[in-house]
């Protein structure tokens, strides 16, 4: 599925994801990502919801976000609230979903300008 979404320029946008990889801009990815609103993309060493630490979380207070859209595979499936807590206790919402979904509404919420982060796992082919 490919999106088009109108953003700002400057901002990172999500153009294409697929079951094997994940397209920022025209860059295609096959791994697990940190897509913060503006900078650079970061490769995120987790690969599947089993794998999560709270450190994997923490780290992306870095970022700065106001929100983080966590993208758990291509199956929603929700983690423990206390791999949550630094973005909790920080008061950065984090919503979680499918990667699939994250992505769209992480583009929804970039073109509103919003400082938002995606963290999306992405499973290597098995």
């Amino acid at each position: 599925m490919k999106f088009q979404p109108d953003v700002q320029a400057g901002t990172n946008v999500i153009t294409r994801h697929d079951a094997d990889a994940l397209w920022v801009g025209n860059q295609r990815h096959a791994h697990s990502l940190l897509v913060p609103w503006q900078g650079a993309v970061l490769p995120w060493a987790p690969a599947r919801t089993d794998d999560l630490t709270a450190a994997h979380f923490a780290a992306i207070l870095d970022l700065q976000p106001e929100l983080v859209i966590f993208g758990s595979g291509p199956r929603l499936k929700f983690v423990s609230p206390a791999l949550l807590r630094a973005l909790i206790e920080r008061r950065i919402g984090v919503e979680t979903m499918d990667t699939p979904a994250a992505c769209r509404t992480y583009n929804v919420l970039v073109s509103e300008g919003r400082s938002a982060v995606a963290a999306l796992l992405m499973a290597p082919p098995a």
